[in-house]
């Protein structure tokens, strides 16, 4: 059994931008007690019809999730791959006029019964962890770029520049590229740990240690409100949608003592 209890959250920003093509939401499944699912997305193109897809399309099929008695890690992984090129195939097949392609990025991240998280992201919104006060990673654009050339065989300059190519971004609902979904796994979670998930325009204004110091002082919803509020000072007028999911495992409550004294009584 897990020694924590998650508290989570989700917050957004509009920015200085027109409208909010960010998404975020948590979820749990009805076949699969104890699971938690979080997802972000950061819509691209035609707004935020690809960021509402990704969502639709998680929810869809976690909530057909049937856990086992044991977490199968390998089948965990399969099911966001799913979730990714499901999305990307549905959004690939819109034949959407105007504003573009619908595309977007995913962060998904689920924690098992078993003190077990499992993520898998694509394009730049990031995935944190944190472990008692401390950054431990995060997800960055390393694996995809060793991908484009290894077996794109691009120049190492020309694959960093991926974001700037149309045919190269690491969306879903890129006609010109199946995206590249990175996943990771870490097992035995504790108290103390944590998760954040977010789009650029909040990661753009903050060092690794900053948001490490915010997350593991305050509680989601605090720590949210902090970030957001900096992340908009530090834009000065000119800031993206911001958006994040935050997941922390809390030390559970120690109980207090549950017993009377009674005198005894003498035998007879």
């Amino acid at each position: 059994m897990s020694a924590y209890k998650i508290e989570a959250g989700t917050a957004q920003h509009i920015g200085s931008r027109p409208q909010q093509n960010d998404r975020t939401a948590l979820f749990t499944a009805p076949k699969a007690p104890g699971y938690v699912l979080a997802v972000l997305a950061d819509g691209v193109g035609a707004g935020a019809v690809g960021a509402d897809q990704l969502l639709h399309t998680a929810k869809q099929l976690f909530d057909e999730y049937r856990a086992a008695e044991v977490a199968n890690l390998p089948r965990i992984q399969e099911l966001m791959r799913e979730i990714a090129h499901d999305t990307h195939h549905i959004l690939a097949m819109n034949p959407l006029a105007g504003s573009g392609e619908a595309q977007t990025t995913m962060v998904l991240l689920m924690l098992t019964p078993q003190r077990q998280a499992v993520w898998a992201t694509v394009g730049d919104s990031r995935l944190y962890r944190f472990s008692n006060k401390e950054f431990v990673a995060r997800s960055n654009d390393a694996d995809y770029i060793a991908h484009l050339m290894q077996h794109d065989g691009l120049p190492e300059e020309a694959a960093r520049k991926h974001r700037n190519s149309k045919l190269l971004a690491n969306v879903l609902g890129n006609r010109e590229k199946e995206p590249f979904v990175t996943v990771g796994v870490q097992e035995g979670l504790k108290a103390g740990d944590a998760f954040l998930l977010c789009s650029d325009g909040l990661w753009g204004y903050f060092t690794d240690a900053e948001l490490a110091n915010v997350v593991s002082r305050k509680s989601p919803r605090e720590a949210s409100e902090m970030l957001i509020n900096k992340a908009r000072e530090r834009a000065q007028g000119k800031g993206d949608n911001a958006s994040m999911a935050i997941v922390k495992l809390v030390a559970l409550p120690k109980e207090e003592p549950n017993y009377t004294v009674q005198k005894l009584r003498k035998a007879v």
